[in-house]
């Protein structure tokens, strides 16, 4: 599997998966499709800080069922627990026990970080044991109850949960598997496997279980945003699976992207993982990739977004030669976040101006003015879909 170093998709877990998982310490991200490295041209210019994405929560569903899939990429089962009934309701209280071992554990780790700053910490050996020691009657509770209900898919689901949130992704899939199997209807395991295949292999596994999400639920954005960066990602073996070129890999991304953004068309991080993807396609498709950072930032939420968008929109016409239209979306960065972004680019500039033998201005032009107006709707209009 060939996954390639110049994509910037990073997936994020709920708070508590991401301490557990330090204080273990082990990498335990669940359900995560992958994390990835930048070219360091792509790195010097990251997007604003967003919000992860997140699926729409099922109040019908207990704590694990209703938590375990709300970061980005990880889509939530559709099962309902029948309260009526005996196995569903020994099951019901083995959530809350999960839940209530959970809150404890976020507790003791947000604590004991914050002792940590004052030198007062518990040292991690300690932390892990104490950890996995309130933990394991929860392990060996699901164990039980999967002993004599095997075929409880949502208790499978949740198991699948808690072993990912300890890294044990392995234990998660076979899980995740058996969901699959009592449960094929259910779009979320799939896409949940399909996260797990993506990270872990066979790549060409998450191709085909995205697509049978999508199949199953073609109204869910994630399902589509996490199949085009798996795609853009794994480009290498997506060649060969689709018996496609490289550029047509890319545009079955887009493609991708473009139908989550339908789906989506507010969710500004949909938005800007879009427009990053250009930065991966040779020669850079300049019109396209404006036209991206544009919708993206007449949907930004605040003005941090807005100026981490104006940072992309002055590299690009750095790099086409647009000097004056570069420094004028620096002149509109002012965020001590994005200092040494904008002096890495301003030194960039002045080093291009003085290669092309061109002038510096001592105007102080504007920004406003050179960002055109979105086509149609607030994102554009999205590309032909396609069925991937």
């Amino acid at each position: 599997m060939n996954q390639n170093p110049d994509v910037k998709w990073f997936v994020f877990k709920p708070l508590y998966s991401v301490f557990l998982a330090a204080t273990l310490g082990i990498l335990a991200v669940a359900g995560c499709a992958h994390t990835a490295t930048e070219t360091p041209a792509a790195a010097s210019t990251p997007a604003a800080p967003v919000a992860p994405a997140v699926p729409a929560k099922n109040p019908a569903l207990p704590g694990r069922m209703a938590t375990a899939f709300e970061s980005n990429g990880i889509a939530m089962s559709s099962a309902v627990v029948d309260a009526t009934n005996s196995a569903d309701l020994e099951f019901k209280k083995l959530m809350e026990a999960d839940d209530l071992a959970q809150g404890e554990v976020d507790g003791w780790i947000r604590e004991n970080i914050e002792f940590g700053k004052r030198g007062a910490g518990v040292p991690p050996v300690e932390m892990r044991q104490r950890v996995l020691k309130r933990l394991e009657p929860i392990r060996q509770a699901y164990e039980d109850f999967l002993r004599r209900h095997p075929d409880h898919a949502e208790a499978h689901v949740a198991f699948a949960s808690f072993l990912g949130d300890l890294g044990d992704e392995e234990g998660s899939r076979d899980h995740l598997e058996k969901a699959r199997e009592l449960n094929p209807a259910d779009p979320a395991i799939w896409n949940n496997l399909a996260n797990y295949y993506g990270h872990d292999g066979p790549v060409t596994n998450a191709f085909a279980y995205y697509a049978k999400a999508i199949e199953l639920d073609p109204k869910e954005p994630v399902y589509y945003q996490n199949f085009a960066t798996t795609v853009y990602l794994f480009r290498h073996d997506a060649t060969n699976f689709y018996n496609i070129t490289e550029p047509e890999v890319f545009n079955k991304a887009l493609d991708l992207y473009a139908q989550a953004l339908k789906l989506d068309p507010t969710n500004f991080t949909l938005a800007t993982d879009l427009a990053e993807s250009y930065y991966g396609i040779t020669p850079l498709r300049t019109n396209d990739a404006l036209q991206s950072w544009t919708n993206a930032f007449s949907i930004a939420r605040d003005d941090i977004e807005r100026q981490g968008v104006h940072i992309h929109f002055a590299r690009i016409k750095l790099n086409i030669g647009r000097f004056d239209e570069a420094r004028a979306h620096l002149d509109a960065v002012s965020d001590p976040m994005y200092d040494e972004l904008k002096k890495r680019l301003l030194r960039n500039l002045d080093q291009r101006i003085k290669q092309a033998g061109e002038p510096q201005t001592n105007s102080e032009p504007r920004w406003m003015g050179l960002i055109p107006a979105p086509e149609g709707a607030t994102n554009g209009p999205p590309a032909e879909q396609q069925k991937p």
